[in-house]
């Protein structure tokens, strides 16, 4: 093989070597893509998921102790990619990869032509006790099912205990209102001098997530339909409030478990696996509470990871041996233990968790059964616009909060940016949208 030139860019490169299936060493040298070295006759696992090194190490270890067959497990934390590389194998019919796992926008958008049905595995595995809801996603709109829930996360309210002090009169922690969240935010500020409230509006935070997941669908009921809405408006002015209350160091923090820590903010939402490690030590000291409720309800984002096998896969029946593991329920908590991901097939949680996952499992438990629980999914359908999409709302958050910019012209703005997004990948909508018959989603 000739040596890489300095021209061709990690992208192209990498796009080029998953095309063709390389993976291993050649993959990890050239691209920096995280690969397993099986090497032989393992089988390749492509992924979006558990892409930080830690969480890939500790992965591949459930992987070598479940499994009886090797398994190649290369990720990626580039949906496009993700789903350029799938594309381009199965066109070319020469795919290498036999199985994939991401969230469900990552793997619906693959339905219906890049994807094995995998109803049969569905039906076999009837007894895991798959939500409905799940159920019904795996099948993207269609009556065949694509893929196999995996695993699953979501995003909650970390409360160091000391904080409670500043808690409205009345207000119960678990079932706040977003406006006794913002009374609580000013009063601990008050009270203490500095704020004690934070959000991850770091460069690599998933601030975007409490946008489109929680405050868009408590405020206004929707997401992208009502982007600009008058309802929408009020929720930016809501936003402005509580950034006022939050600590000015939130536009840098990209996670809330360090922070937390070490007592820069007592309160703070984010992603579980981002929030795990502030209890871990003094768990008696903390407290996990779902997200607060606006107006249309409680808005909050489930994030759905599956199992599918591309069309064409080099060993169908591995794959579906694999997923069969992986939907056990003992490999389901182990993954829970290790990366904080909750598990989709039913049964009991593990005696042995430690105090501060089970705080969360409780937590999001309690989330998903509210009686105002309205579900939002991250955008689903925008391929390689899907960073963009998430760009709109990270955009707007920053003219709008952080730099002042008016509202409503914001709004106008970014919502043109969003629906040319929509336009170029003909996506229609997804919850809690309503859906548009198949026609593209319209930005309102």
């Amino acid at each position: 093989m000739n040596a890489v030139g300095p021209s061709v860019s990690r992208r192209r490169l990498l796009r080029t070597a998953l095309a063709l299936g390389l993976t291993g060493p050649f993959l990890s040298a050239c691209t920096g893509f995280n690969t397993s070295g099986s090497g032989g006759e393992a089988l390749t696992f492509l992924s979006t998921q558990f892409t930080p090194v830690e969480e890939t190490e500790r992965f591949r270890a459930i992987l070598r102790t479940a499994s009886s067959r090797a398994v190649n497990y290369v990720t990626t934390s580039d949906p496009s990619q993700f789903q350029s590389t799938i594309r381009a194998q199965v066109s070319s019919g020469q795919v290498r990869t036999s199985l994939l796992g991401g969230v469900h926008g990552d793997l619906s958008p693959l339905a219906n032509g890049l994807l094995e049905d995998v109803s049969d595995l569905a039906s076999e595995l009837s007894d895991r006790n798959y939500s409905a809801d799940f159920r019904q996603l795996a099948r993207a709109g269609t009556d065949r099912t694509w893929y196999i829930p995996w695993a699953q996360a979501t995003y909650l309210v970390a409360i160091h205990k000391p904080a409670l002090e500043y808690l409205p009169a009345g207000a119960d922690p678990a079932r706040l209102t977003y406006q006794q969240f913002l009374d609580w935010a000013a009063a601990a500020r008050r009270a203490t001098g500095s704020p004690q409230f934070g959000l991850p509006a770091g460069n690599k935070g998933l601030l975007y997530r409490f946008l489109q997941g929680y405050l868009y669908p408590s405020f206004t009921g929707g997401q992208v339909t009502s982007f600009r809405t008058p309802e929408a408006v009020e929720m930016w002015r809501y936003l402005k409030d509580l950034w006022a209350n939050c600590t000015p160091a939130s536009a840098n923090f990209s996670a809330m478990q360090e922070p937390l820590l070490a007592g820069q903010v007592q309160v703070a939402w984010d992603h579980v696996a981002r929030l795990v490690q502030a209890p871990a030590h003094r768990p008696q000291d903390w407290m996990m509470v779902p997200a607060p409720s606006g107006p249309k309800g409680r808005g909050y984002m489930p994030i759905l990871t599956g199992l599918a096998i591309p069309k064409g896969a080099p060993d169908v029946e591995g794959a579906k041996a694999l997923i069969r593991v992986l939907s056990n329920a003992q490999v389901q908590n182990e993954v829970l233990r290790q990366n904080s991901f909750f598990p989709t097939v039913a049964g009991q949680l593990p005696a042995d968790l430690s105090p501060a996952t089970r705080m969360e499992a409780d937590a999001v438990a309690a989330q998903q059964d509210a009686p105002d629980a309205l579900v939002a999914l991250p955008p689903v359908g925008l391929g390689q616009q899907d960073g963009e999409m998430n760009k709109v709302f990270r955009d707007a958050f920053t003219s709008i909060v952080l730099q002042g910019n008016d509202i409503r012209i914001t709004l106008d703005q970014q919502g043109r940016v969003m629906q040319s997004l929509l336009d170029a990948a003909s996506a229609p909508c997804w919850a809690p949208d309503p859906a548009a018959g198949g026609h593209v989603c319209r930005v309102a």
